[in-house]
């Protein structure tokens, strides 16, 4: 029997990612990869594999899977999403066990857009120019070039299974507020007043329910060109923000397009990427203005927190310190022995 993992149900949106398909964009070809590159990274780091190995990028339409042919080890993280395992509450940062027979639920919760899921081995789906990520709108990468949906079976190639009990993930570098995105301005800011770039970073602005892995449209109000809005197309980087002729700024994301032709007033810092993509529909935000230097010090923050093992804890404890034992009310009454 084939080992690998069987998807019960998913809805829209629920795809393989690997880091993305780099160094062909020149070509017309998006790198696609993950929404939010820090949780994707963490999930595989928690399973001691290579940060940018292929997952599971789960959408806010939720999936259900099972094991087949073997035990399993997954780990999941992103946004606060209900992950529930053969209806049991799991945290929404955890590495389990998946046995054949068990089913993994993963719905939308309170915050966050995203959800991770890594695999203990190596999801087995060939390669389409170097790279497993799924851009859908081009049929490239993934499982045939499309989302995943109920039937489907992703072979695990050295598959092993993960720890006996459920253990939470402590990953706090995940614990991001979206409420302020850091960005460097440019390439083309020169097209706005100072005002303009003033009123851009102070917003606020509101996330619209009209994004996709293409781009994040806010809403607030619009800004004013100086110098018209429309420039001779060039690349566009993941975080680009467009503004166009309406005023109301548009941020490239994983599945963009290669070139634009709206100039950009900033660009999202990599770090602050996934901080955005978890932003659902209704939060408000504004742009914090930072130098190159400083994005680069926040890299290298985020690349020191994920050259670590990811700390994690048993849900179900086998050890019971003194101080841990001294921490919880283990009476349950009083009564008088004294006839």
């Amino acid at each position: 029997m084939s080992i690998g993992l069987r998807i019960l149900a998913a809805g829209p949106g629920a795809t393989l990612q690997d880091a993305g398909r780099h160094g062909y964009l020149r070509y017309g070809f998006t790198a696609a990869g993950p929404m939010d590159p820090l949780a994707h990274a963490t999930v595989n780091r928690a399973l001691d594999g290579p940060l940018g190995a292929t997952a599971i990028e789960i959408s806010l339409a939720g999936i259900e899977l099972t094991a087949e042919g073997a035990p399993i080890g997954v780990a999941l993280a992103g946004g606060a999403f209900r992950i529930r395992l053969d209806g049991e509450p799991v945290p929404p940062a955890a590495l389990l066990t998946l046995r054949p027979g068990a089913t993994l639920a993963v719905r939308a919760g309170q915050a966050g857009a995203w959800c991770y899921l890594a695999v203990a081995g190596t999801i087995d789906v060939p390669p389409v120019l170097g790279s497993t990520a799924t851009h859908t709108r081009s049929g490239v990468g993934g499982l045939n070039g499309r989302a995943l949906q109920a039937g489907d079976l992703l072979p695990i190639r050295d598959a092993r299974p993960g720890p006996e009990e459920v253990h939470a993930l402590l990953a706090p570098w995940l614990d991001r507020k979206p409420e302020s995105i850091r960005v460097v301005l440019g390439p083309q800011d020169d097209f706005f007043a100072e005002d303009q770039i003033a009123a851009f970073l102070d917003g606020p602005w509101t996330v619209t329910p009209r994004g996709d892995r293409m781009a994040c449209f806010l809403d607030g109000t619009p800004l004013r060109h100086a110098r018209g809005y429309n420039i001779v197309s060039d690349g566009i980087a993941m975080g680009a923000v467009q503004v166009p002729g309406e005023g109301k700024p548009i941020i490239l994301m994983a599945d963009r397009q290669s070139t634009g032709g709206y100039p950009k007033i900033a660009t999202v810092i990599g770090p602050d990427l996934g901080r955005l993509a978890q932003a659902q529909a209704g939060i408000r935000l504004r742009f914090e203005a930072v130098s190159i230097a400083q994005a680069v010090a926040a890299r290298r923050a985020e690349a020191e927190a994920l050259s670590r093992p990811v700390p994690r804890e048993p849900l179900v404890r086998t050890d019971f310190p003194s101080e841990f034992l001294l921490g919880r009310n283990l009476i349950g009454g009083v009564v008088d022995a004294v006839a």
